[in-house]
């Protein structure tokens, strides 16, 4: 089945209502230029809370940070309880190196001479577990590292696809287009933030937006 990534997570009812829907990833965005932005101790408690209420169901949860110390990251994984590091900015292959499997690059390539530069750079050292996407990939924006409702065009989105054994598809998904995307793609994962907010209100989350892009990626993954 294709894995749904639901990110930026700030309060708990959505963490829950997203978890609760079939959700098998938790985005929290670290960044603090990001309208999604949590602090490492909300994010603590947020995450406790989730756990506490689930228990054995409970999803995964992923860090999302731009251009971050490696320590600091560390450091935020074990205090928040985190599963993986999603790498949003500028950051070298050596930083993933640094986090020896529990980061993941996300890329933004303009064109496809860049998806496929970007490809051969950070796969080296992407994560080798099967439950972690290889890259992600996100649409282009000159000033904003994700989270912007843009999309990728297919030409990057294939050649990214040919490279990557597990590319977690982000951008512009939203309940209506991610089935389509699923079934002409058929992405190892899929991501989305904006898609499933209440409008106008980015980092809080519509719970029947969440519900129906769930469903609309298991109805593809039926199809396919």
């Amino acid at each position: 089945m294709t894995r749904i990534k639901i990110c930026g997570i700030t309060t708990l009812e959505d963490a829950l209502t997203a978890a609760q829907a079939g959700a098998d990833m938790l985005g929290f965005n670290f960044y603090r230029k990001s309208p999604r932005y949590i602090t490492p101790e909300a994010a603590q408690v947020l995450c406790d809370d989730v756990r506490r209420w689930l228990r054995g169901t409970c999803p995964m949860f992923v860090g999302v940070f731009v251009n971050e110390l490696v320590s600091n990251i560390s450091s935020i994984l074990d205090r928040v309880g985190l599963n993986y590091a999603q790498l949003s900015g500028d950051e070298s292959d050596d930083m993933l190196r640094a986090l020896k499997g529990v980061g993941f690059k996300a890329i933004r390539p303009r064109n496809v001479a860049e998806a496929k530069d970007d490809a051969q750079y950070y796969l080296q050292h992407a994560p080798q577990e099967s439950r972690a996407p290889s890259l992600l990939l996100d649409a282009y924006h000159p000033d904003l590292y994700g989270g912007t409702g843009g999309t990728v065009p297919i030409d990057v989105i294939l050649e990214v696809k040919n490279r990557a054994p597990r590319l977690m598809l982000a951008g512009g998904l939203t309940p209506d287009n991610v089935g389509e995307h699923i079934r002409a793609i058929r992405p190892w994962g899929v991501d989305v933030a904006s898609g499933v907010e209440i409008a106008g209100q980015p980092g809080k989350k519509n719970p029947e937006k969440m519900r129906a892009f769930i469903l609309a990626v298991r109805a593809a993954d039926r199809e396919t």
